[in-house]
């Protein structure tokens, strides 16, 4: 026989679970279209990146185009990261914390190499100029060792893209 009570605590289990179960579906929605923006940015900034490509390649190729491209490749692996991270969170329903480290790798990396192919127009600038471009310099440079030390500890306890493909190693063909 079901007592009042036992009724009562299942009915407020199967609301909770139902409750729990919308959120979840509402975060699917979220990192879905989440993702949509990010592989619309992604294209947008590679289609954009062609572009003014083609356009240096016939108007003979400037040192400036040519940080402008690099600037965009970057900024496309970043938003390709930042995809992956949406993708893993919408997969296993868990912020892992990685991906937003290699995105910060490889935003810090691309600043310093459009900081230092400015150095060559720094030179010409007065001196605190030159130098303020050297202390960001050595600033990035620190928070790439940082984020790397950081990677390593990860790597280390296993991250969800090592698992995958120690998944996909041990399948046999």
């Amino acid at each position: 026989m079901v007592t009042p009570e036992k009724e009562g605590s299942d009915v407020e289990h199967r609301l909770r679970h139902g409750v729990a179960l919308a959120f979840s579906r509402f975060e699917d929605l979220v990192y879905v279209g989440l993702g949509l923006l990010l592989a619309y940015s992604a294209a947008a900034l590679l289609v954009s990146a062609t572009v003014a490509l083609v356009r240096s390649a016939t108007l003979g190729t400037p040192v400036r185009a040519i940080i402008d491209l690099l600037d965009r490749g970057l900024l496309v692996l970043m938003i390709v990261e930042l995809l992956y991270t949406v993708k893993v969170s919408l997969r296993e329903h868990s912020l892992v914390p990685e991906p937003f480290l290699v995105v910060g790798l490889i935003a810090a990396t691309r600043r310093i190499l459009v900081v230092t192919a400015e150095f060559a127009h720094l030179v010409d600038q007065p001196d605190p100029a030159f130098r303020k471009a050297m202390i960001e310099a050595g600033v990035l440079t620190v928070m790439v060792l940082v984020l790397v030390a950081s990677l390593r500890m990860l790597r280390g306890t296993g991250s969800p893209r090592d698992r995958g493909a120690r998944e996909r190693e041990a399948v046999p063909r």
